[in-house]
């Protein structure tokens, strides 16, 4: 699925307004009250690098644990968990109406903006590469603020995902 020229957020970043931003910190930092990963995507117009509208999605990690807590060992402070139907399902309306999804984002509580090995695992899905052309953001919280958050993405030449620009815009 790999066509950066068509997806330029996977490989070089994404800009977004300082507003959207502001409301990115709020949800984690709501969730992090909730002892739990903030999730969801960011879309934006197809013919840049902009995003600027936050889809919030729920973390079913919380719900799943305690269904199956042997299947299901991590809480929701722990990772997240998204709907793959919803996430399917905003992928492709994002896509017919011009306004693709460009990054997922999600929290991690009391630690670092940094792309976990489950992180990579969930985006690669068992495969070799990521499964749909993406930005990856990241936010840390710690002790319920905001203290950092970084944007990653894939290098097919390295097999890593590498931090890239996060590019700060003012609203208009």
């Amino acid at each position: 699925m790999r066509d950066l020229d068509k997806h330029p957020w996977a490989a070089r970043g994404v800009e977004l307004p300082s507003t959207l931003l502001l409301a990115i910190d709020r949800e984690a930092t709501s969730a992090y009250a909730r002892d739990e990963e903030s999730c969801g995507l960011l879309t934006g117009p197809a013919e840049s690098l902009l995003v600027d509208e936050l889809v919030p999605m729920q973390n079913r990690a919380a719900k799943l644990h305690a269904l199956d807590p042997i299947t299901y060992p991590r809480t929701a402070r722990m990772y997240f968990d998204i709907d793959p139907l919803k996430f399917e399902r905003a992928v492709a309306q994002g896509a017919e109406r011009g306004r693709p999804v460009k990054v997922l984002y999600h929290s991690h509580l009391d630690a670092g903006a940094y792309f976990s090995e489950t992180d990579a695992a969930a985006t690669t899905m068992g495969g070799i590469e990521p499964a749909y052309d993406l930005a990856y953001l990241v936010t840390s919280v710690v002790k319920g603020e905001v203290e950092s958050r970084a944007l990653f993405v894939w290098r097919s030449d390295t097999r890593t995902f590498v931090e890239a620009p996060l590019t700060v815009v003012d609203a208009e």
